[in-house]
């Protein structure tokens, strides 16, 4: 069904149905009833594009996120669907793009395509060509995460610098001497991938800070990683006692691994981390956690993109989360005998 087709049984013109459509010039009342009344029973929608193109907008937001060839982590599968959810709430449709390794000419397509009118970009690293490509191209865009020098950018983020290193000092309260983070994966770290680098970066200082003996492991994003990861400490680093993580898809073969040792956590071995909150309760027994607000994260990044879509001089807004730890059952104080 198309306009002429509506034109041809109200008995007008084209131009007359596209301008009770539109509304760009006046249409006498009983015209536009019956325009209306021939659109009503044909139950006719605009075509999307056309009505950008009236619009100059598209309703769609773009959300890139992380080659389709990965396996995208619980968390980030958490901000994808928050960030569906918040953009209907705003009759907005989502438009996801992966970038990296072979899809470089699809994030091209959401940038010089008009297919959206701002995009979400998340796993941010310090130094993103990505943000450089939309800073040219003057899309309007937010990020999940935030380059090494973001404060002309919109962005929201978890403050992984502040929050691990609450994570070491709440293990040194208990005694821990020897701590270790487990971190992303080694590509990632290398890449400049910016969780894994802050959340070093507050390993290092709280480590410093107590005095403690700290050792920083890079691990995959799996379960047969997270066990490779805890041979390895129990191989090389048998004194460490407690450990640091923010991979959360490692920590199935974490437990099992401790299980397979004979260690009993928080007995013999304490674990905290930074993970979204299911992957915290459905570790056994339940961890201490710092619990990433996911759902709230892609509901501001949709609000901010918006917001800059309505005031595109707005100064730039950052919301930065860095919520208290979770305690629960995998943190107990040093096993005796061996605190020093």
């Amino acid at each position: 069904m198309n306009i002429g087709e509506i034109a041809r049984r109200a008995g007008v013109s084209r131009s007359t149905v596209s301008y009770t459509l539109t509304g760009k010039r006046p249409v006498s009342e009983e015209t536009r009833r019956r325009v209306q009344a021939v659109i009503d029973e044909l139950d006719y929608r605009p075509n999307a594009s056309a009505r950008a193109l009236k619009e100059g907008r598209t309703r769609t937001l773009g959300l890139v996120i992380p080659p389709a060839t990965q396996r995208l982590t619980d968390m980030q599968l958490g901000f994808v669907a928050s960030v569906v959810e918040a953009a209907a709430r705003a009759d907005f449709d989502v438009l996801l793009s992966p970038s990296g390794g072979d899809h470089e000419r699809s994030f091209e397509r959401i940038l010089t395509g008009r297919r959206v009118d701002g995009v979400i970009l998340m796993e941010i690293r310090l130094e993103d060509d990505r943000v450089t490509r939309l800073q040219q191209v003057g899309l309007p865009f937010v990020t999940i995460g935030r380059t090494g020098s973001a404060e002309h950018m919109w962005w929201v983020d978890v403050d992984y610098t502040v929050l691990v290193s609450r994570c070491v000092h709440h293990l040194a309260d208990l005694g821990h001497r020897h701590i270790a983070l487990i971190n992303r994966s080694t590509e990632l770290v290398a890449a400049g991938y910016g969780p894994g680098h802050r959340a070093l970066a507050g390993f290092t200082a709280a480590v410093g800070e107590r005095n403690l003996d700290g050792v920083d492991v890079c691990c995959a994003d799996d379960a047969p990683a997270g066990e490779g990861c805890i041979e390895q400490l129990r191989d090389l680093q048998p004194e460490v006692t407690a450990l640091v993580t923010i991979n959360e898809a490692a920590l199935p073969g974490i437990q099992r691994a401790l299980e397979r040792a004979g260690l009993r956590v928080p007995r013999d071995f304490s674990v905290a981390g930074v993970a979204a909150r299911h992957w915290a309760e459905d570790f056994r027994p339940p961890m201490t956690a710092v619990d990433i607000p996911t759902q709230d994260m892609g509901a501001q990044a949709v609000e901010l993109l918006l917001e800059r879509l309505a005031t595109p001089t707005a100064h730039p807004r950052h919301i930065l989360h860095a919520p208290p730890i979770s305690l629960r059952d995998t943190t107990g104080p040093v096993p005796t005998g061996r605190g020093r």
